[in-house]
């Protein structure tokens, strides 16, 4: 694994290695299945033609590790024009298309202020549209300064969404500390390679984290996301389900398992839809290869389903 998480690292900098992928009719595909499309014009579409079908939207404008002012300033300005062109389109009003964030794609590589600055005037466009804003979280590294700017938004927009990732060690406690009454968190099992020393290895070990956190969140007063394409996982949710009053939502990919998405909604669950798109998705899709190459069987597999 190490080796092959290496090689993929480094065809995710070699432009050589960009173009053939780029332009090989599977990668398009590939393309095309887990990513919305490069521009904003993409991001509308997609959001019409989920919406439609009776589905919610979380978009995600790609892009990270920033390490420029003047390029997380060019993000924060990219989800200004997409929240007004979703305004436009009447896709924003209670919430139907959200939009998720990556702080260090607004500056937190450079300072948690900086990072905090461009995600409150995010909010601001985004309560102005009648939507909200979910904050992504990223590796184990910024897990701390990720729910302190977090904390510090909520202040002022309540209603800004939390992740949480199931492999960490910490995260049921995490769960038991943000939800309350009013907030939203999103629970996903985490895609980063991380440490033994902060998260659970195995599949069966953040399985089982995974249910234990949802429970925390389904006996809590908030609003839980919950992040999985995991049938027993989704099967455990409707259990705990069933004994909750409030309301919880079902998240899954753009492009993962479409059918149930269908499903799970006509039934009468909210089902959100996270859906990708911008000019950096084939290093948006290499570094996830790359964070934990058991995705690459995980994309071949997605390519070959569509339940």
């Amino acid at each position: 694994m190490p080796v092959l998480r290496s090689v993929i690292l480094a065809a995710s900098r070699n432009a050589r290695v960009e173009r053939f992928v780029g332009g090989a009719p599977l990668s398009r595909s590939v393309v095309r299945r887990f990513v919305a499309g490069e521009t904003v014009e993409d991001a509308v579409r997609a959001s019409a033609e989920l919406t439609g079908q009776g589905l919610a939207v979380s978009l995600d404008h790609l892009g990270e590790d920033t390490t420029d002012a003047g390029q997380a300033d060019a993000t924060v300005k990219a989800y200004l024009v997409l929240l007004d062109r979703l305004q436009e389109a009447g896709l924003t009003s209670g919430g139907r298309t959200e939009v998720s964030v990556k702080l260090s794609a607004v500056g937190q590589t450079i300072s948690d202020e900086l990072a905090e600055q461009g995600a409150r005037t995010i909010c601001e466009a985004a309560r102005a549209a009648g939507t909200t804003v979910t904050l992504d979280m990223e590796d184990h590294t910024t897990t701390d300064r990720t729910l302190a700017t977090l904390r510090a938004l909520r202040r002022d927009f309540p209603e800004t969404g939390a992740v949480v990732q199931a492999y960490l060690h910490r995260t049921e406690d995490d769960c038991r500390a943000l939800a309350d009454s009013g907030s939203r968190v999103r629970l996903c099992k985490g895609a980063y390679k991380e440490p033994p020393a902060v998260a659970f290895q195995t599949p069966a070990e953040v399985d089982a984290s995974y249910v234990r956190c949802l429970d925390v969140l389904m006996r809590g007063d908030g609003y839980p996301m919950v992040a999985t394409h995991d049938p027993a996982l989704i099967q455990k949710t409707l259990e705990l389900a069933a004994g909750r009053t409030g309301d919880f939502e079902f998240q899954l990919l753009y492009g993962i398992r479409p059918l149930e998405q269908e499903r799970l909604a006509a039934a009468g669950h909210t089902v959100r839809v996270y859906v990708p798109y911008g000019d950096q998705w084939y290093g948006y899709l290499m570094r996830r290869l790359a964070e934990r190459p058991a995705n690459l069987v995980f994309f071949l597999r997605a390519l070959a389903s569509k339940r």
